[in-house]
C-alpha cells in the first residue's frame, strides 16, 4: 500500500491519506486542496495572503488598500522578495485600520475616504487595488460599488478584490480570485481606459507576456534577455515588477507564456478562452527545464531552431565552468524539498542537473495536478521510493528529516530556522537567498548559495561538538 501514516499523526490517522511512497508503476496522487484535519497544525496560508501577498503584491505603482484590521498588514513588507524599480512598491501599508465600532456600523465610508487620501497623498500612483479581510467581509460591505465610486472620481483603475482569509482551505483560493476578478475587470475596463491597450499598428508577431513569474531577486532581469536574444517582445508580466496600465495589455499578445502553474494560470486560461490568446506551460528552473521551454517558445511563436541553438551554446559556455565545479562537489547528494506547490516539480529536474535526488517532496497548497508533474519528474529523473506530503505540519516535516537524513533541505520562509537547529542546511528557494535563480545563469547562482548552505564549516563544529557531547553523556 503506497500510503504511509506517520508515527507522529498516529493520533490523526486521516493524514495517512495526504502521504504516500512515489512508486512509478502506481498512479497516485494525496487527497489535497481540501479542508485541514482537525488537530493538524497546518502550515498554509489564507486566501487574503494569496490575493495579496502572492498575486497582486507584486505590481508596483498602485496602492494596495487592505480594508480590513491593520494586522492583516503583516503582508506588505519583507514577506516575500518580489522586487520592483519603483519607489512605492512595498515601502508603504495602506489599511482601512478597521475598529469594532467601524465592525458595527459598516466599514464603506471609511474604505472610500481612505482610497481618496491615499490617491491625494501619493498622485503618482497609477491606480488602486482593494483587498477584503475576513471581517469586512463577513459585514458585508459592498467593496465593488465603493471601488467604482472610487474610479469615477481619481480617473484611474480601482479592482476590488473579495479574497476574505476563510474564502478557501489555503491561499491557493486567494490565487484563483484574484485572476478571476483582475481578468473580469480588465476586460471591462479595456473600453473605459483604451489608450492602456496596445494599439493594432503597434503589435509585432513577437509579443508575449509572462504568467506567473513574480520577479524574486530580479528573475525578471535574468530570462527577459534570453527571450529577447530570441527575438520575442515581453509587453508584459503578470504580476512582478508589472505596472497595472500594462496589464491592461495582457490580451494584445500573441503568447501567454506560463511560469507558475497553480498561481496564474487560470487568467492564461481565461484569456485564451476570450480573446483567442494561446498560451504555453514552461519551466526556467534548471538547465534541463530552461532549454527545453526556449525551444516550445520559439517553436510556438515560429522562430527559426538555430536561434536558440545559439543562445544555449552562448549561456552554457559562459556557466560551465562553474557548472562542473559543482556538479563535482553535489554528486550524491540528497534533499527535501518543501515549498508552495509548483517549485516542488520544477525544482527536481534541476537538482537532477547538479547530481542531486529527492529523498522527501512536500508541497503547501498543491492540487492534484501538482502531484501529477511531481510524479511525472520523478519519473523523467528515474528517482523512487521519494515520499511525498501533502500540506505538512512541523511534527511530520521533523520526523522525514530525522528518517531520511536530507543533505539539505529547499524550503520557504518559515522552516529554515527549526532545521537549522537540527544540524540540517537549508536553502531558501522560494524567495531565495541571494538570486535571481532561473535559467542559466540564475542556476548557478542557485547552485552557489547550495554549496554556500551545505559545505558551510558552521556544520562540521556542530557535529563535533555533538561528539563531544556524547563521549562525556557516555
Amino acid at each position: 500500500m503506497p500510503f504511509i501514516l506517520l508515527k507522529c499523526d498516529e493520533c490523526i490517522p486521516e493524514r495517512m491519506k495526504h502521504i504516500y511512497a512515489y512508486d512509478p508503476e502506481e498512479e497516485i496522487v494525496p487527497l489535497c486542496n481540501s479542508n485541514t484535519v482537525p488537530g493538524d497544525l497546518t502550515e498554509r496560508g489564507c486566501a487574503f495572503a494569496g490575493a495579496r501577498g502572492v498575486v497582486g503584491g507584486p505590481i508596483k505603482d498602485v496602492i494596495h488598500m487592505i480594508h480590513g484590521p491593520i494586522g492583516c498588514g503583516y503582508y506588505t513588507w519583507g514577506t516575500r522578495r518580489n522586487l520592483s524599480d519603483n519607489d512605492l512598491h512595498r515601502r508603504y501599508c495602506f489599511s482601512t485600520d478597521m475598529q469594532e465600532s467601524d465592525i458595527v456600523y459598516g466599514g464603506e465610508k471609511k474604505l472610500y475616504k481612505a482610497c481618496i487620501e491615499a490617491n491625494e497623498e501619493f498622485p503618482h500612483a497609477k491606480g488602486i487595488i482593494i483587498y477584503t479581510t475576513c471581517p469586512t467581509a463577513l459585514i458585508g460591505d459592498n467593496v465593488e460599488a465603493v471601488a467604482k465610486k472610487v474610479e469615477d472620481e481619481i480617473k484611474k483603475p480601482v479592482v476590488a478584490i473579495n479574497s476574505p482569509g476563510y474564502a478557501g482551505v489555503s491561499q491557493s483560493k486567494g490565487h484563483h480570485v484574484f485572476n478571476v476578478t483582475f481578468y473580469r475587470y480588465i476586460r471591462k475596463a479595456r473600453e473605459k481606459f483604451p489608450e492602456k491597450c496596445l494599439k493594432e499598428e503597434e503589435k509585432t508577431p513577437y509579443d508575449v507576456a509572462i504568467i506567473g513569474e513574480y520577479n524574486m531577486d530580479w528573475d525578471v532581469a535574468v530570462w527577459i534577455p534570453l527571450l529577447e536574444k530570441m527575438g520575442c517582445r515581453v509587453v508584459t508580466i503578470f504580476t512582478g515588477n508589472a505596472s497595472i496600465d500594462d496589464l491592461f495589455k495582457l490580451p494584445d499578445v500573441k503568447l501567454n507564456i506560463v511560469l507558475c502553474q497553480r498561481s496564474a494560470e487560470y487568467i492564461a486560461e481565461m484569456i485564451q478562452d476570450g480573446f483567442n490568446v494561446p498560451f504555453i506551460r514552461v519551466s526556467m528552473f534548471g538547465i534541463s527545464e530552461t532549454t527545453e521551454s526556449l525551444y516550445r517558445i520559439a517553436e510556438a511563436l515560429n522562430i527559426p531552431k538555430e536561434r536558440v541553438d545559439e543562445i544555449v551554446k552562448e549561456e552554457m559556455e559562459a556557466i560551465k565552468p562553474q557548472l562542473d565545479f559543482y556538479r563535482e562537489k553535489f554528486e550524491g547528494l540528497t534533499c527535501l524539498c518543501y515549498v508552495g506547490a509548483p517549485r516542488t516539480w520544477h525544482w527536481i529536474m534541476a537538482m537532477k542537473d547538479l547530481g542531486i535526488d529527492y529523498v522527501v517532496a512536500c508541497t503547501t497548497f498543491g492540487h492534484e495536478e501538482d502531484y501529477e508533474k511531481i510524479n511525472r519528474n520523478l519519473k523523467k529523473a528515474g528517482i523512487k521510493g521519494v515520499i511525498i506530503i501533502d500540506a505538512p505540519n512541523e511534527l511530520e516535516l521533523e520526523e522525514a528529516v530525522k528518517t531520511f537524513k536530507p543533505d539539505f533541505m529547499l524550503t520557504g520562509l518559515k522552516e529554515r530556522y527549526l532545521f537549522r537547529k537540527y544540524g540540517v542546511p537549508t536553502i531558501n528557494s522560494h524567495s531565495y537567498e541571494r538570486g535571481p535563480y532561473v535559467a542559466y545563469r540564475g542556476f548557478v547562482n542557485f547552485a552557489r548559495d547550495i554549496y554556500k548552505a551545505v559545505f558551510h564549516p558552521i556544520w562540521n563544529v556542530l557535529r563535533e561538538g555533538e561528539k563531544k557531547f556524547e563521549l562525556r553523556s557516555g
